[in-house]
């Protein structure tokens, strides 16, 4: 397992990884994206924003890089640091596939990205992965598995991922809507001649979506790595749209209150990593202090009390804009 590098770390930051999703392309739901990135949305300027938040999280420690086929071109930004860095060899690297980025560079596409867990898209999506990372690629998963998805029954799907797990790749999968758990326990019962299939989930968790938790225990106690994204809840929980009770223990701790919102998850014992979904060094920085929050009790229970119904917040992040 290729996190077994992270867990051997001794900077508490190789925890909190970078997720590539608000750069790697030119529109995306993040709420103060457009505002991030400012005017500029062309290839050069976010493959240089990209290369500048991975050089800054490397030299603070993280270890973990996380892209997807859907990322408009955060796997082609990624490759380009990896290529102008090779003496780094301590890094985890991971994308998905499953999801087909349709923009065009675009920030007011009809759609901007399409989603299959089909065959032919695995083995096209692995083929143009492999053509950027070749053997730096350490996990692939399955974008956003619910539990309706076809790649929780696919036999033919399953002997493929078989194989490139034979290969040295990890294979893994993530998920997405109000039927996490579901998804994750559906995932956990996958298995081929009679081996667990998966060795990572990765899964949203934040103060305002939490019902995945117990699921995820589950996953971590069968021997999976868990990953959490979108732990900001795609810039609801940042200033100046955080809850009053996040901002209220952010002012107590002296710290941003994203550094509360991902502290909160660093907290929980089944959480491998947590991503960062920062679109500014500035911000990674901020994220960063997650590591060193110190949260009494009655923090924690007060930001406890910000959970929704999962339905209802998946229900607000499908209506949230493309920036």
């Amino acid at each position: 397992m290729p996190f077994a590098r992270l867990s051997s770390a001794t900077t508490p930051t190789c925890h909190i990884g970078l997720g590539l999703a608000a750069v790697g392309r030119p529109g995306y739901i993040n709420l103060g994206r457009d505002r991030d990135l400012g005017e500029d949305r062309g290839v050069d300027a976010l493959r240089e924003r990209t290369h500048e938040l991975l050089d800054a999280a490397y030299a603070q420690g993280v270890r973990y890089f996380d892209a997807a086929r859907s990322y408009g071109r955060s796997e082609e930004f990624l490759a380009g640091w990896l290529a102008a860095h090779p003496e780094i060899d301590d890094i985890v690297v991971g994308s998905k596939w499953g999801y087909t980025y349709t923009a065009e560079w675009t920030t007011d596409a009809e759609r901007h990205e399409v989603k299959d867990h089909g065959v032919e898209t695995y083995e096209r999506q692995r083929a143009e992965t492999t053509a950027l990372l070749g053997d730096r690629l350490d996990l692939y998963q399955i974008h956003s598995v619910t539990p309706d998805s076809p790649a929780l029954t696919d036999k033919d799907l399953h002997a493929r991922l078989a194989e490139a797990a034979a290969q040295g790749v990890t294979v893994g999968f993530s998920t997405s809507g109000p039927a996490q758990a579901d998804a994750i326990r559906a995932a956990l019962a996958v298995t081929v001649e009679g081996e667990p299939l998966f060795r990572t989930v990765q899964s949203t968790y934040n103060v305002l979506e939490t019902s995945a938790a117990p699921a995820l225990a589950e996953a971590h106690d069968a021997g999976l790595t868990v990953i959490v994204k979108e732990g900001m809840a795609n810039g609801r929980l940042a200033v100046p749209h955080a809850p009053r009770e996040l901002t209220a223990v952010a002012e107590e701790t002296g710290l941003g209150c994203d550094a509360v919102a991902l502290a909160v998850i660093l907290r929980q014992p089944w959480a491998g990593v947590v991503l960062s979904g920062a679109a500014t060094v500035d911000q990674l920085a901020s994220n960063l202090h997650a590591a060193v929050v110190d949260l009494g009790e009655d923090q924690l229970t007060r930001l406890a009390a910000l959970a929704e119904d999962p339905r209802a917040y998946w229900e607000r992040r499908g209506q949230l804009p493309w920036h």
